[in-house]
């Protein structure tokens, strides 16, 4: 039997058996599978057994649903295939044994002249900001001078209302005064 495996960290090995026709994933609750991860959409995608084919298809997800990097809107899957759901990798595991893959030679050693390719290059998609990049990152780019302190705006509204209501206080202060020298 076909099960989806989670493969992101702090997920890893988390699976789900595709029993039914049709399995639901998505963050909320109501879903055949439940992924809670925010870059998951609430019913982001469905998945058919059509006889022995397992198709995916997105249900219009805010992030997407890729295989191999490339956006996809409904797809075969084949074993091992790694999917991704927002930031979530997934793969399909049919079950059976894997084969053992054929010896690798050794990479050529990477020179200035040659690039790697984009098959060989490896994309790092980053799930958050950490406190030490924060720190190591003081300086500012563009778009506004920095090196000007911050000087807070005058209110001259505030002034006259402060004088306003300070000859107020001595106009009335003045007045007791005198009410309390005729009243003797």
């Amino acid at each position: 039997m076909a099960k989806l495996v989670i493969l992101n960290q702090g997920m890893t090995g988390r699976t789900f058996e595709l029993s039914g026709e049709r399995t639901t994933v998505g963050r909320v609750d109501d879903n055949s599978f439940q992924i809670p991860d925010p870059s998951v959409s609430s019913h982001h995608a469905e998945i058919l057994l059509r006889g022995a084919d397992i198709v995916v298809k997105d249900l219009n997800s805010t992030n997407g649903s890729y295989l191999n990097d490339n956006k996809i809107t409904e797809i075969v899957l084949q074993p091992g295939q790694v999917l991704r759901f927002g930031q979530v990798e997934l793969k399909i595991d049919d079950g059976k044994p894997v084969s053992a893959p054929p010896p690798v030679a050794a990479p050529a050693p990477v020179t200035a002249a040659k690039k790697p390719s984009s098959s060989e290059a490896t994309m790092v998609m980053p799930r958050g900001v950490r406190m030490s990049d924060l720190e190591e990152s003081g300086t500012r780019t563009g778009g506004f001078d920095t090196s000007a302190a911050f000087s807070k705006k005058t209110n001259k509204a505030n002034r006259v209302f402060i004088a306003i209501g300070v000859v107020v206080f001595v106009i009335i202060l003045g007045l007791i005064i005198v009410a309390l020298k005729l009243a003797k």
